[in-house]
């Protein structure tokens, strides 16, 4: 029995050592723990062969607690046990209704061994306030899926390379974080497809192999546009600046302000530090210490003040790009005016 909820991994290294509960619910913002977890469950927990008989995939918009109960204590045919799937669990009408909750809570109390619920519940968190709330934490094994903060992204890249039995360089990881962003289903696609092509295990990850099998400039992204920004080099920004505009599908203007206001708030971060050494900064900024020097760098040409105005030119970028100050103006005009203010 759960007491609280328990870390995606955990679950997955129980799940991979063949232990099954009877009740699972995943819930938070971030999918890809949800997906993993779910998909390891409907692949793995029941042979292909008995899946058509004892494997259940219901979706929340068209089920309700009551058709989910009654699936639950259906007995397997010919197996041990069952899997019953609620998918995008968030759209069960009635899950949190007064009128049902005590049936629900009856189940959670005393569910069938034989059988595997797993509610999928994404992008949405219950009411904590809620009894039924109470009791799936109680009962179940119940995991918070919640986004991953942009300073935590290079551990996780560094981690997920080094579980598939490769090694990555920093520079690589950097690229890879700032040119695909905290979009954890999509990044962990992008390094499969990357380790497909490279194959030998032995082969350390580097920026050439990611812009040849990621599709991902080692030139012009992100990351090299803030590096080109924060030592005032205009004519490289200038040259990054109309590689995006020329490949906007591919370099966002959402993704490019959000990197560029994280971006500020470290160097920011640096002007408030009171420890100014490296390995100090390197935490505070939350940055390989590879890379401090560069942030250190720019913090000494970009004062405070100068930091403060880039973040508001940012913040106006932001509000241009969703139409509430202007109308009929491309991504690559209000990105163009933006790189002269933060480079002026």
């Amino acid at each position: 029995m759960a007491e609280s909820s328990v870390t995606p991994d955990k679950v997955l290294k129980d799940l991979k050592d063949g232990k099954y509960a009877p009740v699972y619910f995943l819930q938070g913002e971030e999918p890809y723990y949800i997906d993993l977890i779910s998909g390891y469950i409907e692949n793995n927990c029941l042979p292909e062969s008995e899946r058509g008989f004892n494997q259940t995939i219901l979706y929340g918009k068209d089920t309700n607690v009551s058709t989910i109960l009654q699936n639950a204590r259906k007995y397997p045919m010919f197996s041990d046990r069952q899997v019953v799937m609620i998918k995008e669990a968030q759209d069960i009408s009635d899950l949190t209704k007064d009128t049902t909750e005590k049936f629900l809570i009856a189940y959670l109390e005393n569910p069938l061994p034989t059988t595997i619920l797993v509610f999928c519940h994404k992008y949405k968190k219950l009411d904590a306030r809620k009894k039924i709330t109470k009791h799936f934490t109680k009962h179940a094994v119940f995991v918070e899926s919640s986004k991953i903060y942009d300073n935590k992204l290079p551990d996780w890249i560094n981690n997920y390379v080094r579980d598939k039995g490769y090694k990555i360089e920093p520079k690589a990881v950097v690229l890879l974080a700032e040119s695909i962003g905290v979009d954890l289903s999509r990044m962990a696609n992008e390094i499969d497809k990357l380790l497909i092509n490279v194959k030998d295990a032995s082969t350390v990850i580097t920026e050439d192999l990611i812009e040849k099998f990621v599709g991902v400039s080692k030139e012009y992204n992100v990351f090299e546009l803030q590096k080109a920004i924060g030592i005032r080099d205009i004519i490289k920004a200038n040259k990054i600046v109309n590689h995006f505009e020329a490949n906007t599908k591919a370099n966002p203007i959402v993704m490019i302000l959000t990197s560029l206001f994280s971006y500020y708030l470290k160097i920011l971060a640096i002007h408030a530090a009171t420890d100014k050494s490296e390995a100090s900064l390197a935490k505070v900024v939350g940055v390989h210490p590879f890379f401090v020097k560069e942030y250190i760098n720019s913090s000494k040409i970009n004062d405070i003040n100068k930091c403060i105005a880039c973040v508001r030119a940012i913040r106006d970028a932001d509000k241009m790009v969703k139409g509430y100050t202007v109308v009929n103006v491309s991504d690559g005009f209000i990105l163009k005016e933006l790189i002269f203010k933060l480079l002026h």
